[in-house]
């Protein structure tokens, strides 16, 4: 907890890997195997724990005390808010692979601007000084590297930071990850993620599924499984799991500091599934916020820039809000990353 508040934004990493073993004869469960005991001590080096779960034939999803795990046959997503310590379930993380016959292929560190910067613990009081302890962390085989901070010239507090090591020039990923992190929620929007009087009698549980309801959030996919935290006196944390796809809701819903992230992983070439920009639609009007930015990953040669200004048109149509900035950076080996920022267009 921060002095000024609860810090929001969330740092999040991906780990990708290979499969050594014979393809004949290897365990298509891959990182799933990790027993629960190993990685409730990563996350107790990274100062979170689990409080819900949900799997199904493609990946394992767990909501944590702050924000998100994804645990997939050959890659490994984690997110968490506060003040945690992401970065030390590096090490950890690529050693229980490595026991698996998994080696790593590559890294992806990202986050956005902190509200409580100068909060944070060591290293991520600076961005350097993050980039020093996940090259540290990772082994010389993932050559291709790059850091980058994307910052907006309308607003340069909201920068978005990568960095990106892998082991081929290529990128292997088809995945298209979608980050948005929203700030300045509606004040009754966000009056759905507080406990209500008489709540406290309830689980989390329950409470969560009636925050889910309230909000409109299982509107977002109607296809997907959630599965929803409350937390008390408020704030609210989800995972949606529908086939392979995974998405992610958090909410800090204090006036002053009010937060919430959406993220998804899809494919922009799969058939039977909605557009990206009405599914964004749909997530950002939940909240109403007065500051929205999207990070946009495209793996390989996937970036499209008709999907960009889709996105542009439709949040305007529908939400009123105006793209102020958009950036594109290359990473090799990790694809394109596209960053925008919206405001509302009175302002």
């Amino acid at each position: 907890m921060a002095v000024s508040g609860f810090e929001g934004f969330e740092k999040r990493l991906e780990l990708r890997f290979f499969d050594d073993d014979n393809p004949i004869t290897n365990n298509p469960m891959g990182l799933r195997l990790i027993d629960f005991e190993s990685l409730d001590q990563v996350l107790n080096e990274v100062q979170c724990t689990v409080v819900s779960a949900v799997a199904n034939r493609c990946f394992d999803a767990y909501v944590l005390s702050e924000s998100s795990l994804f645990v997939y046959p050959t890659k490994i997503i984690i997110k968490t808010c506060g003040t945690t310590q992401l970065l030390k379930s590096i090490r950890p993380l690529i050693h229980l692979a490595r026991n698996l016959g998994l080696t790593l292929r590559a890294c992806r560190y990202s986050r956005g601007s902190f509200i409580f910067p100068k909060a944070q613990p060591f290293p991520y009081t600076s961005f350097k000084d993050e980039v020093i302890v996940v090259e540290e962390s990772l082994p010389k085989s993932l050559c291709y590297r790059k850091a980058s901070v994307m910052t907006p010239s309308n607003n340069p507090s909201r920068a978005w930071h990568v960095f990106t090591a892998s082991a081929d020039v290529e990128s292997d990923e088809s995945v298209v990850v979608v980050e948005v992190c929203m700030t300045e929620l509606d004040r009754v929007n966000a009056r759905s993620f507080f406990k209500r009087k008489g709540d406290e009698k309830n689980n989390s549980d329950s409470a969560g599924k009636e925050m889910t309801r309230l909000s409109g959030i299982d509107n977002i996919n109607a296809n997907a499984f959630i599965c929803d935290f409350a937390f008390d006196p408020c704030g609210y944390s989800m995972n949606g799991v529908d086939g392979d796809r995974y998405s992610t809701i958090h909410v800090t819903p204090e006036d002053g500091f009010s937060y919430a992230s959406f993220e998804c992983g899809l494919s922009l070439y799969d058939d039977g599934h909605e557009d990206i920009s009405e599914v964004l639609s749909r997530a950002i009007d939940v909240f109403r916020p007065s500051d929205v930015s999207i990070a946009t990953t495209y793996g390989g040669d996937d970036y499209n820039n008709d999907v960009t200004k889709r996105v542009e048109r439709l949040l305007a149509k529908k939400l009123g809000l105006k793209c102020r900035s958009r950036l594109m950076d290359e990473f090799p080996g990790s694809g394109t990353v596209v960053y925008q920022s919206f405001t509302p267009r009175r302002k």
